[in-house]
């Protein structure tokens, strides 16, 4: 019995080991990810233009005797996470779809008619791929709704059985390991290149700190959708008035701000205090982020734009593609091809349900 476990176990750890370009990837592999060297990345066509253009730049910053040197402390790069880093193809956000589910489908919480009427409203924008920033006030509004009073570690645990279901339209592909591999290379990439990461999204910030946990860029570095934090008996006062009492929890409440557009970048300037001098986006909506990193700076920068041109492995969409290389063109922004640049995406074994 002994030696058949043994055996199962080391079949287990090589399993683990070869893991590459055949298989889909769990959370535990997607956090094990390391790109300490450009020949370590393993998810990227050989011929990528766009792998090269960052390598070289990472090259040139680090280097001590080059012009372009940029010290440690100055070392910041900002990424989107939607379309960017994880999915937002199936058929949206997930931290909408952990809305829609909360209040329409959950068998364990009854939604007020409000917060119904809202999130029918979402998941009919989400399927008609007719999402407009009004919707978006009515998502935000009733998101903080369906997970008010909810503790930090009981919207994580939320969260985390979340990250167990199945994505819609994929096979062998749950909503916690819908990782672009290639660019979670990037990311450790930089991080061993002494890069300060921060994620800067559209998603609920707490919904990040969990999901995105696995990408190894601390909590304190995610900037994202915010929502109040409030005491269990702090009621109506106002913060400035209340003193949190030795019985109060601290749960979520109300929503605060949507991280979109301008707002990510007055997020920026008030929590991390300095240009970042890389950026990686996706869509318009990442315009103002990838401006406030380039424009004027004093180091040298570049722009990153993620190009949703893959119509085999993932749900891309030719019209925004256009749009997105007529945008990235225009501003000198360099262009990751989902298609031409990525070896895999989520994995060979993850396939589009047709």
């Amino acid at each position: 019995m002994k030696k058949k476990f043994l055996a199962m176990l080391a079949a287990g750890m090589i399993a683990l080991g070869s893991f590459g370009a055949v298989d889909a990837a769990t959370r535990d592999e997607i956090a094990a990810i390391q790109v300490k060297k450009a020949k370590d990345f393993k998810y990227w066509t050989k011929d990528s233009v766009a792998k090269q253009k960052l390598v070289e730049y990472v090259t040139d910053v680090t280097n001590k005797k080059s012009k372009n040197f940029i010290p440690v402390a100055d070392r910041i790069a900002v990424f989107d996470v939607d379309g960017t880093v994880a999915c937002e193809t199936a058929p949206f956000c997930f931290d909408f779809m952990m809305f829609v589910h909360r209040a329409l489908d959950d068998p364990d919480y009854i939604a007020s008619a409000r917060d119904r009427a809202n999130g029918e409203l979402v998941k009919a924008a989400i399927y008609n791929r007719k999402m407009t920033n009004d919707v978006r006030r009515k998502h935000c509004e009733s998101n903080a709704s369906v997970f008010a009073g909810m503790t930090a570690d009981e919207f994580a645990a939320y969260t985390k059985n979340f990250l167990d279901t199945p994505v819609e339209g994929f096979d062998n592909l749950k909503v916690g390991e819908a990782f672009y591999l290639p660019m979670v290379e990037v990311i450790s990439y930089l991080r061993a290149n002494d890069f300060k990461i921060f994620l800067v999204s559209g998603a609920d910030r707490d919904y990040m700190r969990t999901s995105c946990e696995i990408l190894g860029v601390d909590s304190d570095n995610m900037i994202g959708t915010d929502y109040k934090h409030v005491a269990t008996n702090q009621g109506d006062t106002d913060g400035m008035d209340y003193t949190l009492k030795p019985e109060d929890k601290v749960v979520r409440g109300g929503f605060v701000s949507k991280d979109i557009n301008m707002n990510k970048v007055s997020n920026m300037a008030r929590e991390i205090g300095k240009q970042p001098v890389l950026a990686f986006g996706n869509s318009t909506g990442d315009s103002s982020m990838i401006n406030f990193s380039l424009r004027g700076n004093k180091y040298r920068t570049a722009a990153f734009f993620v190009i949703c041109d893959d119509l085999d492995r993932e749900f891309g969409n030719v019209d925004k593609a256009n749009k997105c290389i007529k945008l990235a063109d225009k501003n000198g922004w360099i262009k990751i091809s989902m298609r031409d640049d990525f070896k895999t995406i989520y994995g060979d074994n993850v396939k589009i349900i047709k």
